[in-house]
């Protein structure tokens, strides 16, 4: 997975900051993570070819998040797409986004609406990314129903044809091996694990902002490769301040990274308050030693 934050903002975008969304890239196929003001104009800064999302996921309704929307819509629309796009919110959101999808009126390809529960975790295959890509969900606390998203995208064995000959199965045979299923050959069963590798570790990467630091999230991030998580300031004096807006600080999530034994943890959405979130660098990871203070444009590949 090819992964590039193209905004680290909150609130309003600035001149030189964003609003967060987050784009996640397979084999040409893309994810992105929600849509506020202006996303078309971060891709594009950030040399991203928004033609090629499949899948938008929507954490909440705030503006900040979705407000983006049909302006990104109406440019895919520009790059001769036909093929249908997913949207997944929570179920609250679908007023919403009809509303946006108004605005950005007649669209040359399909958009499917996909509603989410907001009571409990959810999971689901990304087939039109990748049948072994796996989504999950899971409800917030926020001033509104807010969706936290994971994505692990697991892998086939790598197949042994040197296996395959010693046990002498034919060609035609194979495919239906590396798929994951038995044959026979010559009275004899043939298992996918005789003929391919050991099973390769998946990539995941988890995605939660616009929340408390609620303890659920250490399980839904346990072991990402990857976890992106906001950090609205980094003055502890702010805590108070947070806990009443349902946001949490760069500590909160530093913390948050520890209990799920991630192995990066990158910073986003950022009050517009916080011109400079790096002069936290040196205190935060004392907390959590592979936390990055992202920027715009921030990439990387799992």
């Amino acid at each position: 997975m090819e992964i590039a934050l193209l905004g680290t903002g909150g609130m309003l975008p600035l001149k030189n900051r964003f609003l967060t969304s987050c784009y996640i890239e397979h084999e040409g196929k893309a994810v992105l993570i929600d849509c506020g003001e202006g996303t078309q104009v971060a891709a594009a800064k950030a040399q991203i070819k928004i033609s090629r999302i499949n899948v938008i996921l929507i954490t909440h309704t705030h503006a900040d998040h979705i407000t983006g929307l049909p302006g990104l819509l109406l440019s895919i629309s520009n790059t001769d797409r036909t093929e249908p796009l997913d949207i997944y919110a929570p179920k609250t959101a679908l007023n919403m986004i009809d509303a946006l999808l108004t605005i950005a009126g007649r669209l040359p390809f399909e958009v499917r609406v996909n509603t989410l529960d907001i009571k409990n975790e959810t999971s689901q295959q990304l087939k039109t990314i990748d049948p072994m890509l796996e989504l999950r969900s899971l409800p917030l606390k926020h001033t509104t129903v807010c969706l936290g998203y994971s994505l692990t995208l697991r892998h086939k064995r790598v197949f042994l044809p040197e296996k395959a000959d010693e046990l002498g199965v034919p060609l035609r045979e194979r495919k239906t091996l590396h798929n994951g299923e038995s044959i026979t050959v010559d009275g004899r069963e043939i298992t996918p694990e005789m003929v391919t590798s050991d099973p390769r570790p998946p990539q995941k990467l988890t995605y939660v902002t616009d929340t408390l630091p609620i303890g659920q999230i250490a399980a839904f991030a346990e072991s990402s490769d990857l976890f992106i998580c906001e950090g609205m300031y980094g003055d502890p004096e702010k805590k108070k301040s947070m806990n009443e807006k349902g946001h949490m600080l760069m500590q909160d999530a530093c913390s948050l990274a520890v209990k799920a034994d991630v192995k990066e943890l990158w910073l986003t959405h950022y009050s517009p308050a916080e011109p400079d979130p790096s002069v936290y660098k040196d205190k935060l990871r004392r907390i959590f030693p592979k936390v990055r203070i992202s920027k715009d444009g921030r990439k990387t590949t799992l």
